[in-house]
């Protein structure tokens, strides 16, 4: 894979797996709040967040070594999941102004994004966008 490769797919990634999670959470951060503007406030603030840490994580699996696709998938969905959670806990606190909010959200979250993130995580890694070969099976 070259250089470039790595990073357009990491980057195409990043940017898909952000429009899913934007939905979830703003969905999910309207139905706990009661307030769609809540709703979006979170959502939008976890673009800018979100789209740093994940692009992050996405470099730090692809030299991790592991290609086991089926731990690796289990392996990144939990780590992610854990990153996210703390992330959308902190952003939803500081925008409802609500401690308890942040955490019903985030405890909301964990539940539905390891299904998105597992579901992006296996379409992508059946994609061959951005990579040379297919020899070395890294996401």
């Amino acid at each position: 894979m070259s250089k470039l490769g790595g990073h357009k797919r990491h980057i195409a990634k990043a940017i898909t797996w952000r429009i899913v999670g934007t939905i979830d959470t703003i969905v999910l951060s309207w139905i706990i709040s009661g307030n769609p503007i809540t709703g979006l406030k979170i959502g939008f603030a976890e673009v800018v967040t979100k789209m740093g840490l994940y692009y992050l994580h996405e470099r730090l699996w692809f030299k991790s070594g592991v290609l086991n696709s089926n731990q690796r998938h289990l392996l990144k969905t939990i780590t992610w999941r854990v990153l996210g959670t703390l992330d959308t806990m902190v952003l939803a606190w500081l925008i409802s102004g609500n401690p308890l909010t942040g955490f019903k959200i985030g405890l909301a979250e964990v539940l539905t994004k390891m299904l998105l993130y597992y579901l992006h995580e296996t379409i992508w890694y059946r994609s061959n966008f951005g990579l040379d070969e297919r020899s070395r099976q890294h996401g």
